[in-house]
């Protein structure tokens, strides 16, 4: 149980690892002979083997620390969620740990949680961002501080190269755990860190510290676009639902371009979704400059409507939602435009579907008073209620339903987007089987790690 703090608090994101090792101790000897107390908020992801080790390993570095001279004290938090199938781990781990570490912030009273982040960190998201070609906003990197959840994160680091840090732990003979992951070249940042950055440095000696410099400059021109974006927005009397496009069209097409993809934002997080794909927003950009109404549908159920000059946003109901229903023919990936999402299958052992199954089976939109069964051993319940109780965020609950239709003519759901193959449809084990992977048609996010 965590103790709120009376003292002014700053907390240290704390993985144990060299450089938040670093980060905490630093911050611990700088707070020496004030009133500040620090606080290491250590996130257990449950991912890997060793998670319980490296939790011991934190809780006694800091015990250790603070017997020697107090003011410090540690706040774990175990995740109980997992990645759902299909889903990008490290996509899935980043957004956890930072809802985790923000709740812990809230717990003790701290407003500011440092983060350990460094020179080469800052390059390799960069040059991450440019291969996914991202535009000023990413390549601008990770920001310095920014304010997010009611928290301040500060990244007091990121103009410090990895060898100061380096210094810095062997100066002190400061212990740390070593994330076997970090060397898991599945994971495209650790691929760039150890083949892609080291060749890109044999060549071009000072490439770390252009990259930093790329990521500057594209944030003041960030910084800019979004000044004349707002401006433009407030001149055309658009809101959260509606832009008048008589003053856009007018504009010049990098204005309009710009401009509408800051409404389809701001008009997507009213509903606490996100914002369409880039391929979406080109089609919705190209109709509206044609003549005569129109309507889109992106991710989580969000229809933009054109009508007489507004273009509006409204969220559908489950049933409203549009997708063509589509039958499959076995354990072959699909591409699925009108849901703006991607079937994909993939063999297992257990747990999955067999191809007599998935042979004439439909997806199809959710009709209400489905039920689904997690587990062999857990009653079947409504699809509103698994969804709630696996945490899958309301605009993921759109998607269609893998069902098979039964010789009475009712349906059997076999699968569900974000909840799995329901256990009463199962494959028998042992006998060829696929696991459904529904992937939606969005680009992972930035991968912006702890360590």
């Amino acid at each position: 149980m965590a103790t709120r703090v009376t003292t002014p608090v700053v907390a240290v994101a704390f993985s144990g690892g060299r450089d938040s090792t670093a980060l905490l101790h630093a911050v611990w000897r700088q707070s020496a002979g004030t009133d500040l107390h620090v606080v290491a908020l250590h996130v257990h992801h449950g991912l890997m083997p060793r998670a319980d080790d490296w939790w011991v390993h934190c809780q006694q570095q800091v015990a250790r620390w603070a017997r020697r001279e107090g003011r410090l004290s540690f706040l774990g938090r175990r995740l109980t969620q997992r990645p759902e199938a299909g889903q990008s781990v490290e996509a899935w781990a980043r957004r956890a740990r930072y809802q985790a570490l923000a709740e812990m912030a809230a717990e003790v009273g701290a407003d500011t949680v440092l983060l350990a982040h460094h020179q080469r960190d800052q390059a390799e998201t960069v040059l991450l961002q440019a291969l996914r070609g991202a535009g000023p906003a990413g390549l601008a990197g990770m920001p310095r501080a920014v304010e997010r959840q009611g928290i301040r994160w500060v990244r007091p680091w990121l103009g410090q190269p990895a060898s100061a840090i380096d210094h810095y732990i062997q100066r002190h003979r400061l212990r740390h755990i070593e994330d076997d992951s970090n060397l898991d070249r599945r994971f495209a940042r650790n691929r760039l860190r150890h083949d892609v950055l080291p060749a890109l440095e044999a060549c071009f000696p000072h490439a770390q510290d252009a990259l930093v410099a790329v990521a500057q400059h594209s944030h003041d021109a960030s910084q800019l676009i979004q000044e004349v974006v707002q401006a433009e927005l407030q001149r055309l009397g658009a809101s959260g639902v509606e832009l008048p496009l008589p003053g856009w069209t007018g504009m010049s097409a990098v204005r309009r371009r710009l401009v509408l993809a800051a409404w389809l934002k701001w008009a997507a997080a009213e509903h606490g979704l996100p914002p369409p794909h880039a391929s979406l927003q080109t089609q919705i950009a190209s109709g509206l400059t044609r003549p005569g109404p129109a309507r889109w549908q992106s991710e989580g159920g969000l229809e933009w409507r054109l009508y007489r000059g507004v273009l509006s946003a409204t969220l559908l109901s489950p049933g409203q939602v549009a997708g063509q229903p589509r039958q499959l023919m076995g354990p072959q990936a699909l591409e699925l435009p009108d849901w703006q999402a991607r079937l994909d299958f993939e063999p297992v052992q257990v747990g999955g579907l067999s191809a007599e199954q998935l042979s004439g089976a439909w997806l199809l939109p959710r009709q209400g008073g489905e039920q689904f069964q997690v587990g062999p051993d857990r009653p079947p319940r409504s699809l509103k209620k698994q969804f709630q109780a696996a945490g899958v965020p309301a605009w993921q609950r759109h998607a269609p339903v893998l069902c098979r239709r039964r010789a009475d003519g009712r349906m059997d759901v076999l699968f569900v987007p974000g909840l799995g193959v329901d256990a009463r449809h199962a494959a028998v084990a042992g006998t060829r089987q696929w696991r459904p992977i529904w992937s939606t048609d969005r680009p992972d996010e930035v991968s912006d790690p702890l360590e």
